[in-house]
């Protein structure tokens, strides 16, 4: 498959904070790191938050967060995920210890909880899991990183029992402006994807106008969730600009201004040196 042109360059860089870049799309493969790495750079997108979302993708985002100056890594077992072990158990013994391992694993996630993929029978293992992350982000002074699809009362009842961590991020945040205020009362970061530019997408573009600038974070979830006008065509950190600048008009925001903001918020969020 042929990937989209890169877009015009940022005016000031910004990190991708949610990226797959082990991660397949169809029969298109996943593309080098480091030639990811340089697409992205040259269009104002030279950081990225690598997620790993099994074990070993959890496994792979260490590495490579080891290895290039310009990732760091999140870790986690994917709500979708959890039901399908044989032992929750020593799946989170091994993130835990992935999650130590270096200082450039900066988050415990993605977790959370899906309703979308995952019915009733395995919905009671996702909760366990996500309460159990929440507990290792906190003991560990980690970044949270929330996986939220079609659960959204029930995200901020576990966190509200759990109690969330100093920080946490609702990836590719997916709520209207009501739910948008709950996260943010909460103390969340939110993140949004190419999903902002969807046509369909109204509610969420009335989330993202709703939420105050130093709370504001921008992602891709590459190679999926692609902006317009290449929806549906795989994604990479270096189309972040496409984002950007639909959110900078949906916001009425200067967009050097946003793009600021925003490499400043994934710092709080993340930490900086790197």
């Amino acid at each position: 498959m042929t990937r989209p042109g890169a877009p015009e360059p940022l005016p000031h860089p910004v990190v991708d904070n949610h990226c797959h870049l082990d991660v397949a799309r169809g029969d298109d493969p996943a593309v080098p790191v480091a030639e990811a790495l340089a697409a992205a750079t040259a269009t104002g997108v030279p950081r990225i938050v690598q997620i790993g979302c099994d074990l070993p993708g959890a496994r792979w985002a260490v590495e490579a967060a080891a290895t290039y100056d310009a990732l760091v890594a999140g870790v986690a077992l994917h709500p979708n995920e959890a039901p399908r072990l044989d032992s929750l158990d020593d799946a989170l013994a091994e993130i835990e210890a992935l999650a130590s391992a270096h200082d450039k694993v900066r988050a415990v996630g993605e977790t959370g909880l899906d309703f979308f993929r995952t019915g009733e029978e395995g919905r009671a293992v996702q909760e366990e899991s996500f309460r159990r992350h929440i507990d290792l982000a906190r003991r560990l002074d980690k970044t949270l990183v929330i996986h939220d699809r079609d659960a959204h009362d029930a995200v901020l009842r576990v966190l509200d029992d759990e109690g969330a961590p100093e920080r946490w991020v609702m990836h590719c945040f997916s709520g209207d402006a009501g739910f948008a205020r709950a996260c943010l009362e909460r103390g969340a970061f939110l993140s949004f994807a190419g999903t902002v530019t969807f046509r369909n997408a109204q509610p969420l573009r009335e989330a993202l106008a709703v939420t105050p600038r130093d709370r504001v974070l921008v992602e891709t979830d590459a190679p999926y969730l692609t902006p317009v006008p290449h929806r549906g065509r795989t994604n990479g950190s270096y189309l972040v600009p496409l984002t950007v600048r639909a959110m900078a008009e949906v916001r009425g925001d200067d967009l050097g201004a946003l793009c600021a903001a925003i490499d400043a918020n994934t710092e709080a969020a993340f930490g900086g040196g790197w």
